[in-house]
């Protein structure tokens, strides 16, 4: 397992006033909690941060986090809860770290990959359906696999592949459902084509066309009315 060292320090600042002013100070706000009782609040320079962000996937990263001054003398071997962000700025404004022990056993969740392209795909027209894109298993913290591979080369259209039919670590115990399924080669889409049945009569809106004045003709009503009067 690559060692990775992040140097935090304890912090006093709290509350809205003090993250203010440690975002003067290009530090960041932090707790670092332990068996989910103890917690201690801590800083982290702004700029270690990021480079930890963009070097690393941080999902499951084990990190050995140095706090100045610690009682314990120290790193303490840590995994990431929660980052929260700025809404607007997208600025990291918290984070959340779990001390773990890395002698005991923890359930994480591991990312599946697809490694190919299926002869479904290739040769048969069909898609790739990437359904579970992660497994829960238990490990030891140092034996974290960054992501579980899984060959799709051999996939025909309909063909699936469940979590039973991946070859785990040895040292890793899948908790996932072993029924389910991770990937799936399914048939292409096709465009449902209306054909008109046969005798069928296609209706078509009737059309209601103003009516027309014909020259003349308003005169010749009023000469027949004027007739009927005379009769009368």
């Amino acid at each position: 397992m690559e060692e990775i060292l992040l140097n935090a320090e304890q912090r006093e600042e709290l509350g809205k006033s003090g993250n203010k002013a440690l975002k003067k100070t290009g530090s960041v706000p932090a707790v670092v909690y332990k068996d989910g009782k103890e917690s201690m609040p801590v800083k982290i320079g702004h700029k270690d941060l990021y480079k930890l962000l963009h070097e690393h996937r941080l999902e499951n990263l084990v990190l050995n986090l140095n706090i100045k001054d610690d009682k314990n003398k120290k790193p303490r071997p840590c995994l990431i809860k929660e980052i929260q962000y700025d809404p607007v700025k997208g600025d990291i404004i918290h984070v959340d770290f779990n001390e773990i022990s890395l002698t005991k056993v923890i359930k994480v969740n591991v990312p599946v990959t697809a490694k190919g392209e299926p002869v479904g795909v290739k040769q048969e027209g069909g898609s790739l359906e990437h359904i579970l894109w992660e497994v829960t298993v238990e490990c030891l913290p140092t034996e974290i696999p960054k992501d579980i591979e899984v060959d799709v080369t051999a996939l025909k259209i309909g063909d699936s592949i469940h979590v039973k039919d991946i070859t785990f670590p040895a040292n890793i115990k899948v908790i996932t459902e072993q029924e389910a399924v991770v990937l799936s080669v399914v048939s292409p889409m096709k465009e449902e084509v209306v054909v008109p049945v046969e005798g069928e009569e296609k209706f078509e809106p009737e059309v209601i066309k103003e009516k027309k004045e014909v020259p003349g003709e308003e005169g010749e009503a009023e000469e027949v009315k004027d007739k009927e009067k005379e009769k009368k």
